[in-house]
């Protein structure tokens, strides 16, 4: 018996992916920018229009972006009553949808969203009406995921690091450094970089040559995958929908996705309807 490790779309082990709230006028330049190092972000929206529909177009959809939920009222869930909280989701993803004319399942906890409970509201029932609501991931807040983990929990999906942390270089440097085929076989899983922020925090610190110089060191490297939050989410589902045999010679993909993996000696992708047999010893 093998360890077996999710791999990205061309069996790249690493990806970046950026997280940007509030809907400012300012991510118009952050987009501009990112777009240029052909990085992806979610951007999460209100309900309030800070951007024209002709903007969204062009500066996110157009260069691969994503638009998701931020709440309309930008209430955070731990904070407020659920019937309050189930309200102010689904009531920005429906005017989302309206308005751009798309599916939205994705989201970001408003405000302090669920680090701190009040007045009713409790964990597990916020992560059981986002499903019921159909939003599938939700980022959170409150640590640093320096070890570049996939998310365990999709509803408490913790960044790697604010573009003003400290450590940010520091990390991104960790990250970039680690060869998961030159590693002990039971720590070849995947790695993921995780960005967040608000763009009006560069004009208002006059810093824009930062997000260059993350970018500028993110951004060109051949074993990263640079995704928005829903592709990573749908990935990984559909990488977990993968079917083996009892003996484990044997794969299924019953998704629409070519999905890659790594075993103990092999990189294998298998497409969408295939069932393919594994060269294993």
């Amino acid at each position: 018996m093998q360890y077996r490790f999710l791999r990205f779309p061309e069996g790249k082990s690493k990806a970046f992916t950026m997280s940007y709230d509030d809907g400012c006028r300012d991510d118009i330049k952050l987009a501009e920018i990112i777009s240029k190092y052909n990085l992806k972000c979610t951007f999460n929206h209100t309900c309030a229009e800070n951007l024209t529909d002709e903007e969204v177009k062009k500066y996110i959809f157009e260069n691969g972006h994503e638009i998701a939920v931020h709440g309309a009222l930008h209430k955070a869930e731990g904070s407020v009553r659920p019937i309050d909280g189930i309200r102010d989701v689904l009531e920005c993803r429906l005017r989302l949808e309206k308005r751009h004319g798309r599916i939205i399942r994705g989201m970001a906890y408003p405000d302090s969203g669920i680090t701190r409970f009040l007045n009713g509201a409790q964990y597990d029932n916020i992560r059981s009406y986002l499903s019921d609501l159909d939003i599938v991931y939700s980022r959170t807040l409150g640590g640093d995921n320096n070890l570049f983990l996939l998310p365990s929990d999709w509803y408490a999906w913790m960044p790697t690091a604010h573009h003003k942390n400290p450590r940010l270089m520091e990390y991104i440097n960790g990250f970039l450094s680690i060869d998961t085929e030159d590693v002990y076989c039971a720590n070849r899983y995947p790695r993921l970089f995780y960005l967040w922020g608000h763009s009006y925090e560069f004009a208002r610190d006059d810093n824009w040559n930062l997000l260059e110089e993350i970018c500028r060191r993110i951004s060109g490297h051949d074993s990263i995958w640079y995704a928005t939050n829903i592709e990573i989410y749908n990935y990984v589902k559909a990488y977990d929908s993968l079917v083996f045999s009892a003996d484990g010679t044997m794969v299924y993909n019953p998704t629409l996705y070519k999905i890659w993996f790594r075993t103990d000696s092999q990189l294998y992708s298998v497409n969408s309807g295939e069932t393919l047999c594994l060269n294993e010893k």
